[in-house]
């Protein structure tokens, strides 16, 4: 199957998971235009993804899209970032939103509050997941500042949550949620939120040259912040505030200027190591 051309790329995370993303939010100005898009990468089939366009104040603009990470059973999750990656660079995407559930480390952090971090600190172990050898990947200002302004300006103004314009998101591995001491080494080194997504992602956009950022729902307390996390409440988020982040990523692309003052694209250099691998 052929891979349809887009400049932009949402990855669906938990967030948005249990929504039909976007039809149910139900905008006028968006319109699917092609679903149960599956490719052939060199990484393994890819996951589905959902093709839509969206009337964008500079014109249309076309959108691709999957859920949850591209995460699947039988797949690993190292391999689900490549084959979704590569997909976006065969796309030409050039600006990739993610979005996602987290747990607060930060004790000034409460369940529904929205974090577009700044950072991150990367304790997984899904390591050498990239796609080629050809790039040298420089991760300062691994998360676009202009994308991460147009998130947290849309947030603000169009949801009732508390914004935080910054911060640093803790990477494991999961499935399972972190243990008590783990948290409290992650908070003493200055951890803010702790998921699951952001590596290797970050560091495929890179390679791709793409802008990447993403914004994240607290959806309970990392283990021995506060106080123990509600199960129910965990679900009720999950089942319920997917509707509103979505809109927030919709209208952030939506409001998005054709030109960017940021520097992601040229901090992706070329190897020094050329004839070694």
């Amino acid at each position: 199957m052929r891979i349809p051309k887009a400049d932009y790329a949402i990855i669906g995370g938990s967030g948005t998971f249990h929504i039909c993303f976007p039809e149910e939010l139900n905008l006028n100005y968006v319109s699917v235009l092609q679903d149960d898009l599956v490719f052939a990468t060199p990484y393994g089939q890819s996951p589905v993804f959902k093709l839509f366009q969206m009337m964008g104040e500079e014109g249309p603009r076309h959108i691709l899209t999957c859920k949850m990470h591209g995460w699947r059973q039988g797949v690993s999750r190292a391999n689900a970032s490549q084959q979704v990656f590569w997909v976006l660079r065969e796309a030409g995407v050039e600006k990739v939103i993610s979005e996602g559930g987290v747990g607060g480390i930060n004790h000034l952090l409460k369940p529904r509050d929205l974090v577009v971090p700044d950072d991150y600190m990367d304790f997984s172990m899904r390591k050498d997941t990239g796609l080629e050898d050809h790039y040298l990947l420089v991760m300062r200002q691994a998360l676009c500042p202009d994308l991460r302004h147009r998130l947290v300006e849309v947030a603000e103004k169009n949801s009732g949550f508390r914004v935080f314009d910054r911060g640093t998101y803790v990477v494991t591995d999961g499935r399972h949620f972190e243990s008590p001491a783990e948290v409290s080494l992650f908070r003493t080194a200055g951890g803010d939120i702790v998921g699951q997504s952001l590596c290797p992602e970050v560091y495929l956009a890179r390679e791709i040259g793409a802008c990447y950022a993403g914004i994240y729902v607290v959806v309970n307390y990392a283990e021995g912040v506060v106080k123990p996390w509600d199960h129910q409440e965990l679900e009720e988020i999950f089942y319920t505030e997917g509707y509103s982040l979505g809109k927030i990523i919709i209208e952030t692309l939506r409001c998005l200027p054709n030109s960017s003052t940021c520097q992601c694209r040229e901090l992706r250099k070329e190897t020094l190591l050329k004839g070694i691998y």
